[in-house]
């Protein structure tokens, strides 16, 4: 009987052999095109990955990722150095505190977009709102934070004329602290709410036609269609695409931050990633800068995970 069972095992396992083979004959130039991003994620991805070694060590050129000595306190030296920092709590908490406003703050607004233009009886004006909210995604952050400094200049912007037009006195926005999370949270919605909106335009072309006509038929109105059947569906690609923002709650985009950051407003402007930038590129600690980078994703990837479980017991929707 055992000799039956361990055959039939043999013989599953040639028949998966022979069907990969087969699979790859039948379809070799598609495996092709799938060798060159395989190899991207492979070299660029998954390779440096080693290279985080060096945050539980005290890096040294000369000798190396493996050679170079383990850090104080059984490796965990430059964790401890980070949390020891004097401007710890203020950086996780701009981190945390602008993270989670973009997040509140931006989530909603493609969502109402995707409506709107779900709604739109006119084509042309439908094509014209989607050019209109689509194109500043295309814009580059470099040229965004020229624009918004530009428009913001105390001198020539057309929101200080407006201020002294109505008897006010003008504002460096870029030099007052307390206006750096308004000013990047508005221009992030300005900037990819309409882009974003187009996966849930993708969602609700999957509802079906009959649906809504029924429900006409039984006298609904416009109101009462969205809130019955154009949120619902789409409430999964939301939870969905909640759950992946979560997963970036602590990775703050750099670019943008650097860019809008000056000596005046950094105590309110300085997050984990341009913190890890100057302690790593500029100051050359490259130890100290990859363990800040770690503690970073480890948070993200357990908070990825605990949003993930609550979603998947309450709403029965979540990544895997």
């Amino acid at each position: 009987m055992t000799g039956v069972k361990l055959s039939n095992k043999k013989l599953e396992k040639e028949n998966k052999v022979h069907a990969i083979k087969k699979s790859i004959k039948n379809n070799w130039d598609l495996y092709l095109l799938l060798l060159l991003p395989v190899t991207y994620f492979l070299v660029f991805k998954y390779r440096p990955m080693a290279g985080l070694i060096i945050a539980f060590k005290n890096y040294k050129f000369n000798l190396g990722y493996w050679r170079s000595p383990w850090a104080s306190a059984f490796g965990f030296g430059n964790f401890i150095r980070f949390f020891q920092n004097a401007y710890f709590s203020e950086i996780m908490w701009n981190t945390l505190s602008l993270s989670l406003l973009q997040l509140i703050c931006s989530f909603p607004v493609p969502i109402l977009l995707a409506v709107i233009m779900n709604e739109l009886r006119s084509k042309s004006l439908k094509k014209g709102l989607q050019l209109i909210t689509y194109a500043p995604h295309f814009i580059s952050t470099v040229i965004l934070v020229a624009i918004m400094e530009a428009m913001m200049n105390p001198n020539t912007g057309v929101f200080n004329a407006l201020i002294t037009a109505c008897g006010g006195e003008a504002v460096y926005f870029f030099g007052k602290p307390e206006y750096f999370r308004p000013m990047y949270i508005l221009s992030g919605i300005w900037q990819n709410s309409g882009y974003s909106s187009i996966i849930y335009l993708a969602a609700l072309s999957n509802i079906d036609p009959q649906l809504i006509e029924s429900a006409r038929i039984d006298g609904a109105n416009r109101l009462q269609i969205i809130r019955s059947i154009t949120l619902p569906a789409l409430i999964p690609t939301a939870v969905i695409l909640l759950i992946m923002n979560s997963g970036k709650v602590m990775s703050v985009g750099f670019e943008k931050v650097y860019l809008m950051q000056n000596t005046m407003n950094v105590r309110a402007s300085e997050v984990i990633s341009t913190y890890v930038y100057k302690s790593g590129i500029e100051s050359a600690q490259f130890s100290y800068s990859t363990a800040v980078g770690l503690f970073n994703s480890v948070i993200n990837i357990v908070l990825l995970l605990i949003v993930n479980q609550v979603s998947k017991k309450l709403t029965e929707t979540s990544l895997w």
